[in-house]
């Protein structure tokens, strides 16, 4: 499952990486998990009176990777709510292995819902006590115990993983990598624009990725798909040039304009004063559509802000 291929990333290149953003992301739709409030016909009223916390035991299972089984006393929309052990804590839903990825808020809540009283296997994969903090995973049981600390000693930046996709969301896709998971930042799926990121990836899609950084401490991987291919912003102008009459595909269109794609990471904008609509459309969406085939005339090139303008062309 994994390989190191010495694969380097050149130094200043590296973008901003996630931090603790893709932590708040992922939770962000959630009421507070420490204290959640109580709602008329919601078992989320259900969770039993808080027990103290035994932090040397709850630290010895996070560093040992090994599995409890804790009881489901209650839920919020963002996840589950555990304790038992000397354990209290969280189950974000991107960890649950019975909620379906693509899940609406009915379902998701039917499928939570489904999970109180039951005793599930979990991980720790965060354990921060003066954030009074623990959070669990029953995806990562399954990968059985100490596996996250074999992964991670085989982990460094430029390593090359192939994962399967478990969770596909706005900010980007969690990839499985064998008994850890590693997120993909949106920023990070492809050198050209990414609308959402399951315009790039579906659950259970296998991939080839590489480590940005390793947090072992909070088991965050940060990994990129787009950095498996060469930037083709960086040789843009070895390939085209103004004036060049090239085929190209609509990818949006917008108040003033439209863009269009000419190869995998490279877009341009076809500005409207580029455009002359027939008389019989009175408006941009009804003359192109969204997968549309064009040509286009490269009017400039600007590698530097990564800007490509194009000018349509159309029959007389």
């Amino acid at each position: 499952m994994l390989s190191k291929k010495g694969v380097s990333i050149p130094e200043g290149e590296l973008p901003e990486l996630p931090d603790e953003s893709w932590w708040a992301a992922v939770l962000s739709d959630e009421e507070s998990y420490q204290t959640p409030r109580k709602e008329a016909g919601n078992r989320v009223a259900a969770q039993a009176a808080v027990t103290t916390v035994d932090w040397p035991f709850v630290q010895r299972v996070y560093e040992q990777d090994e599995i409890v089984s804790l009881k489901v006393h209650g839920f919020n929309r963002g996840g589950l709510l555990v304790q038992g052990c000397g354990i209290q804590g969280f189950v974000p839903v991107s960890h649950l292995i019975d909620m379906p990825n693509s899940a609406g808020d009915e379902e998701r809540r039917s499928v939570l819902a489904a999970y109180v009283d039951r005793d599930i296997d979990l991980k720790v994969i965060e354990c921060e006590q003066a954030q009074e903090r623990i959070v669990l995973s029953e995806r990562a049981a399954l990968a059985g115990e100490g596996k996250r600390r074999i992964i991670f000693s085989a982990l460094s930046e430029g390593t090359i993983l192939t994962g399967k996709v478990t969770n596909v969301t706005d900010f980007g896709a969690f990839i499985d990598l064998g008994g850890v998971e590693g997120l993909i930042h949106v920023s990070e799926l492809s050198w050209g624009r990414v609308h959402h990121p399951s315009d790039v990836l579906s659950v259970e899609d296998e991939v080839q990725v590489i480590v940005l950084q390793v947090c072992e401490e909070n088991s965050r991987i940060a990994l990129s798909l787009k950095r498996m291919a060469p930037n083709p912003w960086e040789t843009l102008n070895i390939r085209y040039n103004p004036g060049d009459v090239v085929p190209a595909t609509i990818t949006s269109t917008t108040r003033f304009g439209a863009f269009a794609r000419l190869e995998e990471g490279v877009e341009g904008l076809i500005h409207l004063s580029s455009i002359q609509l027939p008389t019989n459309y009175s408006q941009l969406s009804d003359f192109i559509e969204i997968g549309q085939d064009v040509t286009v005339r490269i009017l400039h090139i600007d590698t530097d802000r990564r800007r490509l303008g194009l000018g349509l062309v159309q029959p007389e």
